[in-house]
């Protein structure tokens, strides 16, 4: 019997251990361009390894998948953090699991971001892949390019899988 997981307000103190919660506050807030414009600084923690590779900054258009959504795989990068940042207000799912050993449906934490916020997974934090509500929701995404592999996947058994009705 799959997992059913319903998700809850994503918040900088519950997602702090899979990443950052990118978002204009008040917090590393100062005017710049003399006071034309107002500068959110240092929002997340960027974690690119010292080998061979790159930064990449990407956009990223997504659908909706059809509901329920069958949670039968998560995946992580090993070798730098990936953030998302949304180009519109629209909300949409993250879907977490701490890094280390491969993730299980009972340790798989759901937000569901404000529509405002994006999220920078912090390196070998497993997480699904995008889930969003709307048609066409486009991201920034910030993440490593090279040629080492940067992408594990983990499957769960067909009897062990989690679901977002």
């Amino acid at each position: 019997m799959p997992v059913t997981l319903e998700p809850i307000p994503l918040t900088r103190a519950a997602f702090q251990a899979f990443g950052d919660v990118i978002e204009t506050t008040d917090r590393d807030h100062f005017a710049i361009n003399d006071g034309y414009a107002d500068r959110f600084h240092n929002l997340a923690d960027l974690d690119l390894t010292e080998q061979q590779g790159k930064p990449l900054v990407s956009i990223f258009r997504a659908r909706p998948r059809p509901r329920p959504i069958a949670v039968d795989m998560m995946e992580r990068h090993p070798l730098s953090s990936q953030a998302f940042i949304p180009l519109c207000q629209t909300p949409f799912l993250v879907l977490v699991a701490p890094a280390g050993e491969p993730p299980h449906p009972d340790n798989l934490t759901l937000f569901r971001t404000n529509g405002a916020q994006g999220v920078n997974f912090h390196r070998g934090v497993w997480h699904f892949p995008l889930l969003v509500e709307k048609e066409n929701q486009q991201f920034l995404i910030i993440d490593r390019g090279g040629e080492e592999k940067n992408c594990d996947l983990h499957y769960f058994a067909d009897d062990i899988r989690g679901e977002i009705a």
